[in-house]
């Protein structure tokens, strides 16, 4: 009886380490995959930020860069801007005059998000490229009722989608490309020792058909790729 009851005992810690070796290794499994799912999602979202990346290939064939400034020595071929955690809706008409020359690197006010930046040709040649600016996710259809200003050497274009209803531009924009890429442009004859300067202006306009309730808690994500040649 008493050889009995200390099997069952032993038994009992058995299991006890068993199943306590158990949890450790699926709460080590549990933090490993919300790892990954956390590395992903900074990946995705380069840490809440919007990038603007060059072609490598022009980089480095061509002697094209970008810059926050303009210089030489702040030569890159990605750069990020911070932008703002809550957006409400604004009216273009309350953009500052000087959006486009106030500042260069991220200058985002109330309720929209302003970025400035150069491309600059150091190289020898000619160049032409293209420069798109996709959307990389969307929350709520926020984009409906989003405005991109796209400043190019100082000449401003609105970018919006379609209206919902007419399926026609918006009043004094540019229809999106599709829903996965806002802008798509071509700029020719970049000259050498030249620099092109951009300001990259995105809000949510209140007088859109599509700004109404449904849109609060919405989000989005969007970038721009700058290469010499377009794949379509």
């Amino acid at each position: 009886m008493g050889l009995k009851t200390v099997n069952i005992e032993a038994e009992k810690v058995y299991r006890k380490k068993i199943v306590s070796r158990l949890i450790k290794i699926a709460f080590l499994l549990l933090i490993i995959f919300l790892s990954v799912v956390y590395l992903f999602l900074y990946i995705v979202y380069d840490g809440g930020r919007f990038t603007v990346s060059l072609d490598r290939n022009m980089s480095n064939r061509k002697n094209i860069f970008l810059s926050e400034d303009g210089k030489l020595k702040s030569k890159t071929r990605k750069l990020s801007a911070d932008t703002i955690d809550y957006m409400d809706n604004i009216s273009i008409k309350w953009l500052p005059q000087n959006i486009d020359t106030e500042a260069t690197g991220a200058h985002n006010g109330d309720n929209y998000i302003a970025y400035t930046f150069y491309v600059v040709n150091a190289g020898e040649e000619k160049v032409h490229y293209w420069y798109e600016l996709d959307i990389d996710d969307t929350i709520k259809n926020v984009d409906e009722a989003i405005r991109i200003m796209i400043y190019r050497n100082g000449k401003p274009t609105v970018y919006a989608k379609k209206n919902k209803t007419t399926k026609k531009k918006e009043p004094g924009t540019k229809k999106f490309v599709s829903n996965e890429i806002a802008v798509l442009e071509q700029r020719k004859n970049l000259r050498p020792g030249k620099k092109d300067r951009f300001t990259i202006v995105i809000w949510i306009e209140g007088d859109d058909p599509e700004c109404n309730n449904a849109l609060l808690g919405g989000e989005i994500k969007m970038h721009m790729d700058i290469t010499e040649e377009h794949i379509a």
